[in-house]
């Protein structure tokens, strides 16, 4: 038998005190609940701290490897940078070049206007070549009247470029692995700036650079446009499908 006590004030209505005690402490089994959730959100949280702990980890050895790589590859020829020279080049090329010409500038004394057309072949087996588009164009209406200009409008496809040249000569053949990797690192970029300014897949695309002369200053000189110094026609490379 369940004893229940009853509480009388005057007038007013008894209240099973028991019952009171019972809504006072909540409804029954709410206690068991919270202890049996609580180690699941422990483990969650310990789970979650741990995932934090190797993201910033790993960003801080990115980021210290980086640092390391780069003073390898600007410091002084040293017995370090001798032996993980190939380490250090694979690292820092093509993406993150570095070179001292801030207190010894080597400015361009000619223009480059970098021409880019495409081929598609059709399901019918026709082949259709695109008009030239100058992909340098591009990049100077980016840089003109742009007090904050970006840095890949103003040097990737020209230092793509020189460092090409550099690597090549007169010749478009590839005669080590850093200049196949500078080859293909100007075809994507080419590649890549074609497909943003025109629609249709292509398969092939060719480059063709005109070398002009810096125009003398003048109002006669300027009536003329500057005939090319040099007119170079690169052979068509064969692209991958993101570039279509």
């Amino acid at each position: 038998m369940r004893r229940t006590g009853w509480a009388v004030s005057g007038g007013m209505q008894a209240v099973d005190t028991e019952e009171v005690q019972q809504s006072e402490s909540g409804p029954p089994g709410a206690g068991g609940d919270d202890e049996a959730v609580s180690p699941n959100r422990a483990r969650a949280a310990r789970a979650l701290h741990k995932g934090l702990f190797t993201v910033v980890l790993l960003c801080l050895v990115t980021a210290l490897t980086h640092v390391a790589m780069v003073f390898l590859h600007v410091a002084p020829a040293n017995p370090v940078s001798k032996r993980y020279s190939p380490q250090v080049n694979a690292w820092v090329y093509p993406l993150f070049e570095q070179n001292w010409r801030l207190f010894a500038p080597d400015p361009d004394s000619v223009n480059r206007q970098i021409l880019a057309r495409t081929s598609h072949t059709a399901p019918d087996g026709s082949v259709r070549v695109s008009g030239w588009f100058d992909l340098a164009a591009v990049d100077s209406s980016a840089v003109e009247h742009n007090a904050f200009p970006s840095h890949t409008a103003q040097n990737l496809l020209r230092r793509a470029w020189t460092t090409y040249v550099e690597l090549h000569g007169g010749d478009d053949g590839a005669s080590s692995e850093r200049a196949v990797m500078l080859q293909q690192y100007l075809r994507n970029i080419a590649a890549d700036r074609f497909a943003d300014h025109n629609s249709g897949p292509f398969e092939f695309i060719q480059l063709r650079v005109l070398t002009l002369p810096i125009a003398a200053p003048g109002t006669a000189a300027s009536k003329r446009p500057p005939a090319p110094v040099e007119n170079r026609l690169l052979p068509w490379w064969k692209v991958t499908p993101h570039g279509n």
